[in-house]
């Protein structure tokens, strides 16, 4: 159903008020509390009834939620990320294996000799000449 209990209690107040409001001043105390009362059980029931109506009409039906899912499924393929990586113990454990024998491996088993890297030596700048110098800062400030 749609909602809670807590409706059908507060439109059975609120149908009771009505009642003590309109019959209070042509009835007497005992004559309106009885239909404050006949009022509250009716406006509960009738509560009751539309929630339940409602429920009952805003069900989807069986084959309506199966095509509902073909069409959502085709209007968010593409927008959720899956986040999990997948689990590679194995490859992990035998590259470490591998790496603590100090020996490198390629992916297709080929094993290849360690090369240091050699970069080029940096030039000083004690024994340029101003000039050249004056372009060099010239050529890396573009002016």
């Amino acid at each position: 159903m749609i909602g809670s209990w807590r409706w059908n209690v507060s439109l059975g107040i609120g149908g009771s008020l009505l009642t003590l409001l309109f019959s209070l001043s042509s009835n007497g105390l005992a004559i309106t509390s009885l239909r404050c009362l006949y009022a509250f059980i009716a406006f509960f029931a009738v509560t009751f009834l539309f929630r339940a109506l409602l429920a009952f009409i805003l069900r989807p039906s069986p084959s309506a939620a199966l095509l509902h899912s073909d069409v959502e499924d085709a209007q968010t393929k593409g927008h959720s990320i899956d986040y999990a990586t997948p689990d590679q113990g194995d490859e992990l454990n035998e590259l470490l294996k591998h790496q603590m024998d100090g020996s490198n491996m390629l992916e297709l088993g080929q094993q290849l000799d360690f090369k240091p890297l050699s970069p080029p030596k940096l030039i000083s700048t004690q024994n340029k000449e101003p000039e050249e110098l004056a372009k060099a800062i010239r050529h890396l400030t573009g002016g």
